[in-house]
């Protein structure tokens, strides 16, 4: 899975039959902090992502799963991020902790 930020929307008045009413979204890959860190990615929307949200990516075989059986696809937006945790950046009760000195 890669964690991307969408960016964008596409629009496509012909397209491949499977792809109709499918929503486009152009994507572009971040680190978890929020960097941008690669190319940008048109994915196919199987959640209901919305612009500037934080979303799961998958490719290959995968998306073509989430797409729905034979469905042309490379990448789709399989998840819709809430938040991003690393050992770099603790949650707020580990900041409140060491604030106080425990």
């Amino acid at each position: 899975m890669i964690l991307a930020k969408v960016i964008g929307t596409v629009v496509a008045t012909r397209k491949d039959e499977r792809l109709e009413g499918r929503k486009l979204l152009v994507c572009r890959p971040v680190t978890p902090e929020g960097e941008p860190d690669g190319h940008t990615v048109v994915a196919v929307d199987t959640v209901g992502a919305g612009y500037q949200e934080l979303v799961l990516l998958v490719s290959g075989s995968s998306a073509r799963m989430a797409g729905g059986k034979e469905t042309p696809v490379d990448s789709a937006i399989v998840g819709i991020v809430d938040e991003v945790r690393t050992d770099a950046s603790p949650n707020q009760n580990d900041r409140k902790k060491k604030a106080v000195g425990r």
